[in-house]
């Protein structure tokens, strides 16, 4: 079975960008669509700079689940990877889509996740509680923020003297690494 994955993100696209990469050369596993819900995010441009159809997601279309799930649908989307995407999934994608929906945590869930721990957040969060060591959760997505069952945690060390945009390299690290292997090792168990 072929893939069509649709990347969701709403910043930079430095996980996009990976992705893309990886799967460049896959005959079996294609990114087929970027959506973001920031206008001037810089995923577009690694939407771009891969060849990969982009959309943005207006207020309007954002309130329009059902117009999103429409969306995927015609372009054949087989899975939704969520890179940075920063709002909740509704119900009636999650529905759509459930168990084909993943996202990565920049931190060991359930610690530091939840509504409004995303990014510079979180690895503010884990410097101040003094953490030992922190890492990346890929997850399922569910209707609710970061509760979706846990496909693979991997861990690094939190130094006494780690800045939280220390932390943040060492998370985007273990993100670059391992994000997209895992994501291609879902789609393999999927077909």
């Amino acid at each position: 079975m072929n893939h069509r994955l649709a990347i969701f993100a709403s910043g930079f696209g430095s996980n996009a960008d990976a992705i893309c990469e990886y799967f460049k050369n896959n005959s079996a596993i294609k990114v087929a669509l970027i959506l973001c819900d920031r206008k001037q995010a810089g995923v577009f441009n690694v939407a771009k700079k891969h060849d990969v159809m982009s959309v943005y997601l207006d207020p309007l279309l954002i309130k329009n689940p059902d117009a999103i799930v429409n969306l995927l649908k015609e372009h054949q989307i087989t899975f939704i990877i969520l890179a940075g995407f920063l709002k909740l999934i509704p119900v009636e994608m999650v529905d759509a889509y459930r168990g084909k929906i993943i996202n990565i945590h920049p931190a060991l869930l359930p610690k530091f996740g939840g509504k409004g721990m995303y990014g510079s957040k979180v690895h503010e969060a884990v410097a101040a509680a003094g953490e030992t060591e922190t890492g990346i959760t890929i997850h399922e997505v569910n209707e609710h923020y970061d509760e979706g069952d846990i496909i693979f945690q991997a861990t690094t060390a939190v130094e006494k003297n780690d800045s939280p945009q220390r932390i943040a390299e060492k998370i985007h690290a273990l993100e670059k690494e391992f994000f997209p292997r895992i994501i291609e090792q879902q789609l393999l168990k999927a077909q």
